[in-house]
């Protein structure tokens, strides 16, 4: 049976590793606990991942409890080698107007794997329900971070792995996000350092009627419209409200998502900067801490009020900004600030598109056009 999550007295342990060479012996040791039926955290190259083995519905149950997931929100099987991808699909289960699903899946993974795109495909009946929130679709991806790597070819068994945070909290980039949110809860980490990509991968669902991306991310529109001309995106990201209670098709669906604790207001558009200093001064005006955070360039416009400052990047560096984001969502929700006023940075292309969703459900729907 699982454990009580709510009431473990369980010690973490955490694993440092070289993030280039991890240690034979460490990637063993997580390894043999994932086969066992632990919960295991990990450096991926988007985020840290909590791990468990796929097969197994005890463990899958113990991570939704530990996380305080929602059971309508679907789990990412990570795997070693497109190989082993085979038996959690079924492939003759594909709708006939995506007959050639298979075909596009090794085109996209001879280009994209191992990377941050994450593939829905129809699922295997091995694939336990739990993980696919009861849908008949199995969401799949190789991960490209060596620690992800050494340790999936190593436990060899299927690793479904959502972010290793409390359920709706900013994603973790450092094992110390981890940490703060389920030290105790878990039974590893392997602390290999901060993330590079710093959002979740891209998900492309190849079920649909076209192929179509459900959540935006590394892998961009543009670099899938190269391989996949007619792909979609679905909806305008961030701007449509996903059912709280029926299945979701991806994860990062929700309208209040990768959020802080502290409550969060997005300012968009031509005079954002400007609203959020009237917005800051009338805030603290009436006794509340205010925390700010704004690319560079913005940072002298708030050095005259006293603010706790997070500066993001420059905004001509997507790459950046998405490296630094939920680690500063995290600083700010420790800094003993109130509010937060976030400007949107990103644009409707790139990297800028997933940096966009991803402020805009930390918000959570409270945005101010300006």
């Amino acid at each position: 049976m699982p454990r009580d999550a709510e009431n473990s007295d369980l010690t973490t342990v955490v694993l440092r590793v070289d993030p280039t060479a991890p240690d034979p012996a460490a990637i063993a040791r997580a390894a043999a606990r994932l086969r066992g039926g632990g919960l295991v955290a990990f450096p991926t190259e988007t985020v840290y991942g909590l791990g468990v083995h796929a097969l197994d519905v005890d463990a899958v149950v113990r991570l939704f409890a530990v996380k305080r997931r929602p059971s309508h929100d679907p789990l990412i099987v990570h795997v070693a080698s497109f190989e082993q991808i085979a038996p959690l699909v079924a492939w003759r289960h594909a709708p006939a107007d995506r007959a050639d699903a298979e075909a596009l899946a090794t085109d996209l993974a001879r280009r994209f794997w191992p990377g941050p795109l994450t593939l829905v495909l129809p699922r295997a009946a091995c694939v336990p329900l739990e993980v696919t929130a009861g849908l008949d679709t199995v969401a799949v991806r190789i991960p490209s971070h060596p620690v992800a790597r050494a340790l999936l070819a190593t436990a060899r068994v299927p690793v479904a792995a959502p972010s290793a945070n409390l359920f709706s909290r900013p994603s973790p980039t450092q094992a110390a996000h981890v940490l703060q949110d389920l030290e105790g809860r878990i039974d590893i980490v392997l602390d290999g350092g901060p993330t590079t990509v710093g959002v979740e991968s891209t998900v492309l669902d190849l079920t649909a009627d076209r192929p179509m991306v459900l959540r935006p991310g590394a892998v961009t529109l543009e670099m899938l419209r190269e391989l996949l001309p007619d792909v979609a995106m679905r909806g305008d990201t961030g701007q449509h409200s996903e059912a709280d209670t029926g299945p979701l098709p991806s994860p990062g669906l929700l309208t209040k998502h990768y959020a802080p604790r502290v409550p969060m207001t997005l300012y968009e558009g031509a005079h954002a900067t400007a609203r959020m200093i009237d917005d800051a001064r009338a805030a603290i005006g009436g006794g509340k801490r205010v925390g700010v955070l704004v690319p560079q360039e913005d940072g002298p416009a708030f050095e005259i009020l006293p603010v706790h400052r997070v500066l993001l990047g420059a905004e001509a560096d997507p790459a950046e900004l998405a490296r630094r984001l939920y680690a500063a969502l995290r600083e700010l929700d420790l800094s003993g600030v109130d509010v937060i006023l976030a400007k949107s940075v990103g644009g409707p292309g790139g990297l800028g598109l997933a940096l966009r969703d991803r402020l805009r459900r930390a918000a959570g729907g409270h945005i101010v056009e300006t």
